[in-house]
């Protein structure tokens, strides 16, 4: 029988996807491996390959590209040889959050609904003007596409970065911020704890460096893998309705851009020696200001870190990047009157926030993890070496 193309899972948080177009035409071959379509999820755009051969058939009633879908809504399908296409595209509404979907596996059995439920109509853009649009800030859905059959293309997005048009606002990447936002505040529980370490000797490590290119956030995500590393019950996550805890620490790192926030995830943080963290982050984010991060760039955090401090900030409440149970707030580093070895002096000191999911580990084991980083930022020897 022809097997159905959907609307992938992409994410564990993901419940829809916008298809934004097919790389293949109606009656194509396609072969398994071959990259069919194109989906945005998250303000990124991911390439979707087939796990099936046949011919695809996508039927006049499909869904169009610009569509915004639920997950596991029917796209299209794939043919063997001598079978008939399909008269009608059933239409398919999300799945459950713990059942995976391939672009090529049936949606579950369901009754027939209309389509027009869980769609909603986005102007067709090409993946390289959305990316484009990303990086400068353009609403695409304000714009009238001048590429065939009114597809939104490059030079459209340039105009109207060029234009003095007031609406111009990243509308999209914000509906997504505040979805994932309102996800994670409304769907944990959500303690944030606070504390103040001396980096007087971290500021030290830093200026002795060889390496001039090491910033303060390359040092904090090297001790915060090891913090990680001697308190596994903060590198989890929340899934399905248990506690997930994973051996491999990657670590998000929250960058600003025109764009929007934006979260690249560095791999195997802890066993990286700083000039190699220097070199990964700074090519994240060069890529993530630019908009040229890849599906992959956003994808198998396991925690976070956000630094306000360049902003002149101390103290702050993050917010939980779900799935993940914590995220760790970054304040300036800046010098104040502290005690040290009897005297009061002035110290580097530095502000540190974190939140965690009470779900998914208690306030206690929460605090020892946060002391971990404080000490680590205090006495970076304890750790530079490794």
């Amino acid at each position: 029988m022809p097997t159905e193309i959907v609307m992938p899972r992409l994410g564990w948080t993901m419940e829809e996807g916008t298809l934004v177009e097919w790389l293949k035409r109606n009656g194509d071959p396609v072969e398994a491996g071959d990259i069919i379509f194109t989906v945005e999820s998250d303000k990124a755009i991911n390439e979707i390959e087939s796990f099936d051969s046949g011919t695809l058939y996508i039927p006049p009633d499909a869904p169009q590209p610009g569509e915004t879908l639920a997950i596991g809504t029917v796209l299209g399908f794939l043919l063997g040889p001598g079978e008939e296409p399909p008269a009608l595209t059933p239409a398919s509404p999300a799945v459950e959050k713990d059942t995976e979907s391939s672009p090529q596996q049936a949606a579950p059995s369901r009754p027939r609904t209309d389509r027009s439920q869980g769609r909603k109509k986005r102007s067709a853009i090409s993946p390289r003007a959305l990316r484009l649009a990303t990086e400068l800030g353009v609403d695409f859905r304000t714009l009238q596409g001048s590429g065939r059959n009114g597809r939104i293309v490059e030079r459209d997005v340039r105009a109207a970065a060029s234009s003095p048009s007031p609406d111009m606002s990243e509308v999209s990447i914000r509906r997504t911020i505040a979805r994932r936002l309102t996800e994670s505040h409304t769907g944990t529980a959500p303690v944030t704890l606070s504390t103040e370490a001396d980096a007087t000797e971290l500021v030290a490590l830093r200026a002795e460096l060889d390496v001039s290119h090491v910033t303060y956030n390359d040092l904090f995500l090297k001790l915060t893998a090891v913090a990680l590393a001697e308190h596994r019950d903060l590198n989890a996550s929340w899934q399905d309705g248990t506690v997930q805890r994973h051996d491999e620490i990657h670590i998000g790192m929250a960058v600003d851009t025109r764009g929007g926030l934006l979260v690249p995830v560095i791999t195997d943080v802890g066993a990286r020696d700083l000039p190699d963290l220097a070199r990964e982050t700074a090519d994240l984010v060069q890529k993530a200001r630019q908009g040229d991060l890849k599906p992959e760039h956003l994808q198998g955090g396991t925690f976070t870190i956000t630094n306000l401090g360049t902003y002149g900030i101390d103290v702050f409440t993050p917010i939980v990047n779900l799935p993940q149970c914590a995220i760790l707030g970054i304040g300036r580093i800046a010098p104040k009157p502290a005690v040290y070895e009897g005297r009061v002096v002035p110290r580097d000191m530095v502000a540190l926030s974190l939140t965690f999911d009470h779900r998914v580990v208690d306030g206690a084991p929460a605090a020892r993890f946060l002391d971990t980083v404080r000490r680590h930022v205090e006495r970076p020897e304890r750790w530079h070496a490794r």
